[in-house]
């Protein structure tokens, strides 16, 4: 009974994710990219809300990410951010490491938010 609830929400969840899917895709493939060698420098986004923008623009000070992407996750209320940054500062520097890093650029941001998934990518 349980299984057969879950194939029935799923070709509607999958409907409204594929959007975020696509943009998902696109992003890694960009990436993959930049990791490749492609030296870029990332270019700011149009439409940013106030909160992602503040914190593009202080990983992009800090980092100077060949790739960055800042999303409000928390369905436009600011409360959960997901984080992209490819940046050479990352490399030969462990994970938890390089969470550190953007954790401690993030600080004040931090403090009034309740989620931060962050992805890091060294080049």
């Amino acid at each position: 009974m349980f299984s057969t609830a879950i194939r029935r929400v799923t070709p509607s969840l999958r409907q409204q994710l594929r959007p975020r899917i696509a943009t998902a895709a696109a992003a890694h493939t960009q990436a993959a990219a930049s990791a490749a060698g492609a030296a870029t420098v990332a270019s700011a986004p149009s439409k940013l809300d106030e909160g992602e923008q503040a914190i593009y623009d202080k990983l992009s000070e800090r980092f100077q990410p060949s790739e960055l992407l800042v999303q409000d996750v928390s369905g436009g209320c600011g409360t959960f951010y997901a984080i992209t940054i490819a940046s050479k500062a990352f490399k030969g520097i462990p994970v938890v490491k390089q969470h550190r890093l953007v954790n401690e650029v993030l600080k004040k941001e931090i403090e009034g938010i309740h989620g931060l998934q962050v992805k890091t990518v060294p080049l």
